[in-house]
């Protein structure tokens, strides 16, 4: 592409594009342009790495939905979609070239870095965003603007996109605003073979990773000494980012949904629940697990952990297309009733959430609880869902949760995550083994 001057550059860079096997971002383009209105235009911002303290920020996370169109990994810049005159343009703004600063903090995305990237030829510096979009508005008459407007709490910081919302109503009072947060909720939903690779190569860190936690769990570790056998995992197979912050919660401390200050002490006959995920190229994989620190389940333990089981497996042959996603709850919950009253736990099915408190399933994507709604959603092929039912009986001291990722198919479901170890069984022989070692 160096030889070529501009022009030829950018029908290189539209040929390549279109001659390249993964389209995935340029087909993602297509798909939201599809969900525009004529006459409208569509923004999305990168976002940027919130202040920490000092001239310190916290580590850049780009925003998904940017991510989604764009493949662009950098902050700071803006994607703008104008569906006008029987037509698409598609501009990425960037930030311009950094100079000195780059000694620093590592060079700007340059403008042939971001069509290589994106196979978009219109590529613009940040600061003429303002200018240009007030133009395109003008020239094009256009009359709805749709960004992405999340906002789940009152309180929460505004986005760059609220913020943008709430400016643009003042400028143009007569403009309609369109929310893209559902839109990507349902492009999003079925994942693409990209997508699904991704996740299966998280998956399989993951799964190692767990492994290396039952390997090297000894009776009186702290529980951060075992979750860093995750972290060490990950790193040695290349996923620098994890899903989540790791939950490694032992005893009692597991009856705790979302427990990760992981700095407890683990006991001899200590369950340690771990819920944990790697993420490669921004793609997530979420695995549960519960094993006895010492190597050997407890009695008492053994039946709580075969309940959760055979209840995990009547959710996932449950799972086929055209299943109401609500189903897979009931489901679980109708198990948990019968089995619990077996063992003199719970009379009704009010006793049951005092036991089992959260759903059985979220999607999984490129954000570990991925958008899509839920309500009145049937499965279809192409969804990838959480299977994680758990039980956390707290007088008993016991907290056990075991989670897989499963692919919605044409018939049923495919276990991404089947390589993971899970039974009994399986876990005490396995670590049995890692004791000896």
């Amino acid at each position: 592409l160096h030889l070529c001057d501009r022009r030829q550059r950018q029908m290189c860079i539209r040929d390549r594009a279109n001659d390249m096997t993964e389209r995935f971002f340029i087909d993602n383009r297509r798909k939201l342009a599809a969900r525009l209105e004529e006459g409208s235009a569509a923004v999305l911002f990168a976002g940027k790495a919130p202040l920490k303290r000092g001239d310190e920020y916290y580590p850049f996370s780009p925003d998904r939905n940017f991510y989604y169109v764009t493949g662009v990994e950098r902050e700071n810049c803006v994607f703008l979609m104008a569906k006008v005159a029987g037509g698409l343009q598609e501009t990425l703004f960037i930030p311009r070239d950094n100079g000195i600063l780059a000694k620093w903090v590592g060079a700007n995305m340059t403008v042939e870095e971001a069509e290589e990237t994106t196979g978009m030829t219109d590529i613009r510096p940040i600061d003429a965003f303002t200018d240009d979009f007030a133009q395109m508005v003008f020239r094009n008459n256009v009359t709805k603007i749709y960004l992405d407007l999340e906002h789940r709490e009152w309180d929460d910081v505004l986005t760059p996109a609220l913020r943008f919302a709430k400016e643009l109503r003042e400028k143009y009072p007569a403009m309609a605003v369109g929310d893209l947060y559902p839109i990507f909720g349902d492009l999003r939903l079925i994942k693409e073979p990209y997508e699904l690779e991704k996740m299966r190569k998280a998956m399989d860190i993951t799964r190692m990773g767990v492994e290396a936690m039952m390997a090297n769990a000894r009776s009186g570790m702290m529980e951060y000494e075992i979750e860093a056998h995750f972290d060490f995992t990950l790193m040695q197979h290349g996923a620098r980012e994890k899903a989540f912050q790791t939950i490694a919660a032992a005893g009692e401390r597991g009856t705790i949904l979302h427990y990760t200050k992981n700095n407890g002490q683990t006991k001899d006959g200590d369950l340690l629940l771990v819920d944990c995920g790697a993420q490669v190229d921004w793609y997530n994989g979420d695995i549960s697990r519960t094993f006895p620190v010492n190597g050997k389940f407890t009695e008492r333990q053994k039946l709580v952990y075969n309940i959760v089981l055979e209840g995990q497996q009547k959710v996932i042959d449950a799972i086929r297309p055209g299943q109401p996603f609500s189903r897979l709850n009931e489901i679980l919950k109708e198990h948990y009733l019968e089995a619990l009253k077996e063992i003199g736990l719970v009379k009704t099915m009010a006793d049951v959430a005092k036991y089992y408190y959260h759903g059985v399933s979220h999607y999984l994507g490129a954000e570990t609880h991925d958008i899509g709604r839920y309500t009145e959603r049937v499965l279809q092929p192409g969804m990838v869902l959480t299977v994680e039912p758990g039980l956390y009986i707290e007088e008993w001291g016991i907290g056990i949760r075991i989670e897989d990722d499963a692919l919605v198919t044409e018939d049923g479901c495919e276990i991404m995550t089947k390589d993971m170890i899970k039974t009994v069984e399986e876990i005490e022989a396995f670590m049995a083994k890692g004791k000896q070692a």
